[in-house]
């Protein structure tokens, strides 16, 4: 099986970002200069000396922790620099997505008590505010994170799971959108959801199992099925996923991408990789966007419906380029229930995505149904 997300972030594109120390000290000692460099989110405190000494030009320092004098002398040189902003529960010049370790890191004392908890704490306290500096420390932050999350995604196969946040752990509907994320890894690509709980969750902890043997699903379904939903406690339904976590360490990796803005929806711990925004808007489009070898609708209400057409009109208009694959699941419901089936074939008619559409009964069907339309 192929590591469905490249090993190391992908820097060509980006390799004028020093994001840790060690690229830092990388740079440094290969250029002895960071003229034009952009500096993310690094503690530069234990650097004073470096920075008094090199080139720095040009630089931008975004975040960056440095002793006074350093700080002095940087902006003196002709660097611009964005100092960290104290008392948020996140970092807005953050160089990487999150971890589930990272967002549920106190999730002893319960979930509240968590980073994920404070941060939607603190945009919802905001965001009544009205307060610009605010909405400004949110933008800089999605506009962080969507970096770093092209970073990682560069390469990857990326097969988008939709699906609603009810589906609830110990049924059928949930255990099937497990071995679709387990199969979709096993198939080389990487699942990317929404991140949250229910379908999404389940995909994300499929592609968790996917290096082990079938019956570590199994297992672990029934281990999760002690608590069904993330209400009445996300902490114990946080707490289970964990549980399952720890007795199978390393699993497989995907991405999850939710948002705050739904933040009494916690997201999922399956998910390797954390891509959390504020703006749903901005989520809802680079989770679309970024599933480059297509996107798997599972049943769904409202918002899924609207996941649908907001990924077909790219493909109807090919302003991404090639048409992505769309296969929609469960036949009953996109044709009776919610018939977007038939409107969605129209749409495709006698254009370039006609060919890259289908419905399917059985969600077992899906991944072969991605691998046919030339995902």
């Amino acid at each position: 099986m192929h590591p469905p997300i490249p090993a190391q972030p992908n820097r060509a594109a980006h390799d004028q970002e020093i994001e840790s120390l060690a690229e830092f000290d990388e740079v440094t000692a290969a250029h002895g200069s960071l003229a034009r460099y952009r500096v993310q989110a690094v503690d530069l405190t234990g650097r004073t000396e470096a920075l008094l000494e090199l080139d720095i030009a040009g630089a931008v320092f975004l975040g960056c922790p440095m002793s006074p004098e350093a700080a002095a002398h940087v902006r003196s040189s002709g660097a611009l620099v964005f100092p960290p902003v104290p008392g948020l529960p996140f970092d807005p010049y953050r160089g990487f997505v999150y971890t589930p370790d990272e967002l549920f890191a106190s999730l002893a004392e319960g979930y509240e008590a968590t980073p994920d908890a404070r941060a939607y704490a603190w945009a919802r306290d905001t965001a009544a505010d009205g307060d610009i500096f605010a909405s400004m420390l949110r933008a800089v932050h999605d506009d962080a994170v969507s970096d770093a999350l092209d970073e990682l995604l560069t390469g990857a196969r990326v097969v988008g799971v939709m699906g609603g946040h009810a589906m609830a752990r110990g049924t059928e509907e949930y255990a099937g959108a497990a071995r679709l994320g387990r199969e979709l890894a096993r198939a080389g690509y990487t699942v990317a959801t929404g991140g949250g709980p229910g379908a999404m969750e389940a995909a994300n902890l499929g592609a968790y199992a996917a290096p082990f043997a079938d019956g570590m699903l199994e297992e672990a379904l029934a281990l999760l099925a002690k608590a069904p939903s993330f209400r009445p406690s996300v902490t114990d339904w946080a707490r289970a996923a964990f549980e399952v976590r720890e007795r199978w360490p390393d699993g497989g990796a995907s991405v999850g991408i939710p948002t705050w803005f739904y933040g009494h929806e916690p997201p999922n711990a399956f998910a390797a990789h954390i891509a959390k925004y504020f703006a749903n808007a901005t989520r809802e489009d680079g989770l679309l966007a970024r599933s480059t070898a297509g996107v798997v609708f599972l049943p769904g209400a409202a918002g899924t419906v609207q996941e649908i057409f907001d990924n077909a009109t790219p493909n109807y208009y090919e302003s991404r380029g090639e048409p992505t694959p769309m296969v929609l699941v469960d036949e009953t419901h996109w044709t009776r229930d919610l018939p977007a089936w038939p409107l969605l074939r129209a749409l495709a008619r006698g254009r370039a995505m006609e060919s890259r559409i289908a419905l399917v009964d059985r969600i077992e069907q899906a991944p072969d149904a991605i691998k046919r339309l030339g995902g």
